[in-house]
């Protein structure tokens, strides 16, 4: 009992991060770039920026971490994670895990700044956190038969969060592995059906990962206690409906899940992508005028087929109607981060478009998840023009990845919106030596320094 969360708490105690391939290191970078642009650009919604001026009003009798898009803002390392796990999980452009649902980047990484800041703990230390705590977050989730309805925001992301920040804490495998059993009781149960009701409550229990990571290692020093098998019975009998624990250590320690990730592009929900994939094609294609469109018809799997609301009720359900973001890419050519704002949902152009798309379920394709995650597009024009795609897996994952440059392209977009043009070059060309850094704050100086506001 409990020698699976012994063998997670000494991986992510005895990792160091020389011991990771360079492929490795230069991904957890990458991995760093992409999750800091989303923060940025996240850190703009009206909600996100309501809550930080309600949470910091009163100011904080213990400075010791940074809002990434607030530098001169400092306050307890747990409001910290808070506010920068919840901007990262409001633009649905957050990068998440191929196989197993689990978004870690940006449930970990809030985490690890904070209390990474906290601890004086240089780069290189950063990021062997960050890639332990990812690595934790999902082994977890490839053990847990998730409930159809509950969402991975908060949940083993958590656990791996927690990890990575008590190994910054300098908690020992002992100490790790009491920081993961106290947060049994932390995880959460956020809902899917948040998501097409628009719900942005689903974005705190996202940021919750990072203030639980926080707060975990503080309950250890300060003498708490949490049973041997807590993990193990929360995450079958509590949150899960069974967890099996061989998938968690299969190649522990050989091969590192944060290289098995899927970057995304598009500002909408992933299970969609490979019905916008196709529909892209199609478009290529026929390259019809928007007025041209007869209908959209979408064959898919079952999780993607049930994101069909042609009538979302705000920027956040529309991430996750798929006629929205077909709506989008006949309109704007793109399904970005400037397609999803409110006023591209009430834009008459966009409502009357989502009307002429059809989803149904193709049982053959759901049978193929999660191996593949396929969909069959059919565009029909006025003109009685029609063309059909298939798409068996989206881009974007590791088996058919994004190039670099792309990756780049979206931080500058996004960090765009926030700083300025000298600012987006300096933090990324700062990441790319994250492994340098003496401590976070040389990138919270040049988000300081360039900021655009």
């Amino acid at each position: 009992m409990g020698r699976t969360i012994d063998a997670l708490a000494a991986h992510a105690a005895d990792t160091r991060w020389d011991d990771l391939p360079p492929a490795v290191q230069h991904h957890a970078r990458l991995v760093l770039l992409d999750t800091l642009g989303v923060m940025l650009a996240g850190a703009l919604q009206p909600e996100v920026v309501q809550l930080r001026r309600a949470l910091l009003a009163s100011g904080s009798t213990h400075p010791e971490a940074t809002l990434v898009t607030s530098p001169q803002v400092r306050t307890d390392a747990r409001t910290a994670a808070l506010l920068n796990g919840i901007a990262g999980r409001s633009v649905e452009l957050c990068e998440g895990h191929r196989f197993v649902s689990c978004q870690a980047g940006v449930q970990v990484l809030p985490a690890v700044l904070a209390v990474g800041e906290r601890m004086k703990a240089p780069g290189a230390q950063l990021l062997t956190a960050l890639v332990v705590g990812y690595d934790i977050g999902v082994r977890l989730g490839a053990g847990l038969v998730a409930r159809p309805l509950a969402h991975q925001n908060g949940q083993t992301a958590m656990l791996g969060a927690i990890a990575a920040a008590a190994r910054l804490q300098s908690l020992d495998a002992i100490g790790i592995g009491r920081a993961m059993r106290i947060g049994a009781p932390l995880v959460l149960v956020p809902s899917y059906s948040h998501t097409v009701a628009g719900a942005t409550a689903l974005n705190v229990a996202g940021g919750m990962s990072g203030f639980n990571g926080a707060l975990a290692a503080e309950l250890v020093t300060a003498g708490f206690t949490g049973r041997e098998d807590a993990v193990e019975e929360a995450l079958a009998q509590l949150v899960g409906d069974g967890f099996d624990p061989d998938p968690v250590t299969e190649e522990l320690g050989t091969r590192w899940e944060i290289t098995r990730n899927h970057f995304r592009l598009r500002a909408c929900c992933n299970p969609i992508y490979s019905a916008l994939d196709a529909l892209e094609a199609a478009l290529a294609e026929l390259a019809p005028e928007p007025g041209m469109v007869e209908r959209i018809d979408v064959e898919t799997y079952a999780f993607a087929s049930v994101m069909n609301d042609p009538s979302p009720t705000n920027y956040f359900a529309s991430k996750y109607s798929l006629p929205h973001a077909a709506a989008a890419l006949v309109l704007l050519g793109h399904a970005g981060y400037q397609a999803f704002t409110a006023d591209k949902v009430d834009d008459p152009a966009f409502a009357a478009l989502r009307r002429k798309v059809f989803i149904r379920e193709d049982p053959a394709f759901t049978a193929r998840v999660p191996r593949l995650k396929p969909a069959r597009v059919t565009l029909t024009l006025a003109d009685g023009r029609s063309s059909t795609h298939v798409v068996e897996s989206a881009r974007g994952d590791f088996q058919n990845p994004h190039p670099e440059s792309a990756l780049r392209a979206k931080f500058r977009e996004l960090a765009g919106l926030v700083l300025t043009a000298e600012g987006v070059a300096g933090v990324e060309a700062a990441v790319d030596r994250a492994h340098e850094w003496r401590d976070i704050g040389e990138l919270h100086a040049l988000i300081g320094r360039y900021g655009s506001a």
